[in-house]
């Protein structure tokens, strides 16, 4: 981490936190609820011309209906390797295709499914909370050294921790509402 010179490093600080919140919100954003979103798909890729290719990158994703996702291909050719890896994808969806599009409905989520994805978005939300208190262990380190090198006093060391252990607690209670309102909506409370 870089040298602690007060402000910039607090940015810092919490631009990273804001990313391991960022990143967990992403992560719950493909997680299946039993309603239609665009976003399952992101995760899937699929292989094409010799590479594997993110699925937005070759066809448009949409959610024409609350339990129904409708797939575009652009290019006529990918429309196999696209069923191929949206089936593979263990999402338990099976696509129809009529032409270059797929159609695919989204099934009930049983009870049992239901727990396993609340517990998916708990150890997501876990993840983010760790990366989080890194975060801030290297601004706590970063703080202790510039004190020992004479570059801030140790009353600004305080003041500056303070400031660190604020920033952390927001995004941890962030991280926890994003998840706990997951949870809830994939429980159907």
């Amino acid at each position: 981490m870089a040298e602690f010179d007060g402000k910039e490093t607090l940015a810092d600080l919490e631009r990273r936190m804001k990313g391991a919140v960022e990143t967990l919100r992403h992560d719950l954003a493909g997680l299946r609820t039993g309603r239609a979103s665009a976003a399952l798909l992101d995760p899937i890729t699929v292989e094409v011309y010799g590479s594997a290719m993110p699925l937005n990158q070759l066809a448009t994703v949409t959610a024409p209906e609350p339990r129904m996702l409708s797939v575009q291909v652009w290019d006529r050719s990918n429309v196999q390797p696209v069923e191929k890896a949206i089936r593979a994808a263990g999402l338990g969806l099976n696509p129809i295709v009529e032409g270059q599009t797929l159609r695919l409905p989204i099934p009930d989520l049983t009870e049992e499914r239901r727990r396993e994805l609340a517990k998916l978005a708990a150890q997501y939300a876990e993840k983010a909370r760790v990366a989080v208190r890194n975060v801030r262990r290297d601004g706590m380190e970063a703080l202790k050294a510039a004190e020992k090198k004479g570059k801030i006093s140790q009353d600004e060391q305080k003041r500056l921790e303070g400031e660190v252990q604020k920033l952390t607690d927001r995004h941890i209670a962030e991280a926890d509402k994003a998840a706990e309102a997951k949870e809830k909506e994939i429980l159907g409370k």
